[in-house]
């Protein structure tokens, strides 16, 4: 995290990130333990913290300005514990995880490729200067 106001887009994106790679092992844990008797998925709680954080200002360069990055932190979390589609007890469906997984890998690219786009402009702004 870097503590100026040229990087908030960026401070941001990084968080969005971090939160991607935790639910992408969170993901891989889930896949892992697919047949593990008793197991109950879990998931990764950021995107509505985000969504509470950008939410009811004018400006999104703003909103952005002033979020406290202390409460853009990912949570874990049991899905639906009580839950099991089968005997054993577990709760994972192997199909929906794979699913998952890509959405969130797709995610990731997407947000580094955002960080690197704002780098580039950052750049290309000191160079200009």
């Amino acid at each position: 995290m870097v503590l100026s106001g040229a990087y908030n887009y960026i401070n941001v994106l990084d968080k969005a990130a971090d939160a991607s790679w935790t639910r992408n092992d969170v993901l891989a844990n889930n896949i892992a333990n697919a047949d593990t008797p008793n197991y109950k998925r879990k998931d990764v709680q950021f995107e509505t913290y985000l969504s509470n954080a950008i939410a009811g200002t004018d400006t999104l360069d703003e909103t952005v300005a002033n979020i406290d990055l202390s409460t853009l932190e990912a949570t874990t979390y049991t899905e639906q514990s009580n839950l099991s589609y089968r005997m054993d007890g577990n709760n994972v469906d192997i199909s929906t995880e794979n699913v998952e997984l890509a959405k969130n890998q797709i995610r990731y690219y997407v947000l580094m490729n955002s960080i690197n786009n704002e780098f580039s402009q950052l750049k290309t702004a000191l160079r200009t200067s």
